[in-house]
């Protein structure tokens, strides 16, 4: 999209992982930002985030962080949102913009609603892009392009509140985003079913292959370019993060899950009693699933994904 100029002069970010460092770098690459603070609680992360010179200001502190900014992302694991609202709520000028990047919203959104942020513009967030990677070195300006924005704003007349949503809007399209606005508690139940049902599947599998006795890890490594090697690289993903977004969207995951134990099952009746037909059928509905993703530009057609470019 054509290039808005400086959206927010001053943006913190509090968490500097895959999304924050992201997040940081795509908007310094679009101008769309004037100056960045980040906010961070490991000593590590936060000297990375100095030498890589990511930010005008780097510190533990987030009161201190927040203190002027236009745009206030919270990019920590869901779980500490609560703390990390609380401990920012009491320090935002009036008139700011306040989002995050969690995976789960409903629970972020309570969060927000028992705290004093009447004069804070209050629009939680979710890029639905990301890696296995980790940390201050992980991210990349163009990670968003061509993914979706999730935003859940709140019911309001409030044209000043539409404004603010308008324009955090612009930012992730500016990034090559496609943004959605929603419901926080649909966005738990669509999340459930496109990303955290798979990475509880994917975890689960990989768990399972490592405990067989009969198959040894050498064999495991050895033969992975079979299915099992895109299962690991789900599995591999910040464990911090998926812990907290299980405990998070619990009902949600629990409600997939046992719809998807349900067809499992029916899978196993097919097997069982050597039902080609019912296997054939679903095999062949499944398949014309990923062929609409691959037409709506979320993944390659290319062979292996992709993956083995640039190899030869």
């Amino acid at each position: 999209m054509s290039h808005p100029g400086i959206l927010y002069p001053k943006m913190t970010v509090i968490g500097c992982g895959l999304i924050g460092g992201s997040i940081i770098r795509a908007a310094r690459e679009h101008g769309v930002v004037g100056h960045v603070t980040v906010a961070d609680s490991s000593e590590a992360n936060r000297a990375r985030v100095s030498e890589l010179g990511l930010a005008e200001h780097v510190t533990g502190d987030i009161g201190e962080a927040v203190k002027d900014a236009d745009l206030v992302v919270i990019a920590t694991p869901v779980l500490s949102t609560p703390e990390v609202a609380a401990a920012l709520a009491p320090h935002m000028k009036a008139g700011a913009t306040l989002t995050d990047v969690g995976s789960t919203k409903a629970n972020v959104v309570e969060a927000f609603k028992a705290l004093d942020l009447s004069k804070v513009f209050v629009i939680p967030g979710h890029p639905i892009a990301g890696t296995e990677q980790s940390g201050p070195d992980a991210g990349f300006a163009e990670l968003f392009e061509n993914r979706w924005t999730i935003l859940t704003p709140a019911e309001s007349d409030d044209e000043a509140y539409a404004a603010a949503v308008a324009k955090l809007s612009t930012f992730w399209r500016t990034f090559g985003a496609q943004v959605e606005l929603m419901d926080d508690k649909h966005h738990d139940l669509v999340l459930a079913v496109v990303s955290h049902l798979p990475h509880l599947i994917a975890y689960t599998i990989v768990g399972s292959a490592a405990d067989l006795e009969n198959v040894t890890e050498s064999e495991v490594i050895k033969f992975s370019a079979s299915g099992f090697r895109d299962f690991t690289r789900i599995a591999a993903s910040d464990p911090t993060m998926w812990r907290d977004i299980f405990v998070a969207n619990k009902d949600a995951v629990l409600e997939m899950l046992g719809r998807f134990t349900e067809d499992l099952q029916a899978m196993s009746r097919a097997i069982r009693w050597g039902d080609a037909d019912t296997l054939h059928a679903h095999f062949t509905r499944t398949r014309a699933i990923r062929r609409g993703i691959v037409a709506a530009g979320q993944e390659s057609a290319e062979p292996n994904f992709g993956r083995d470019r640039g190899k030869h």
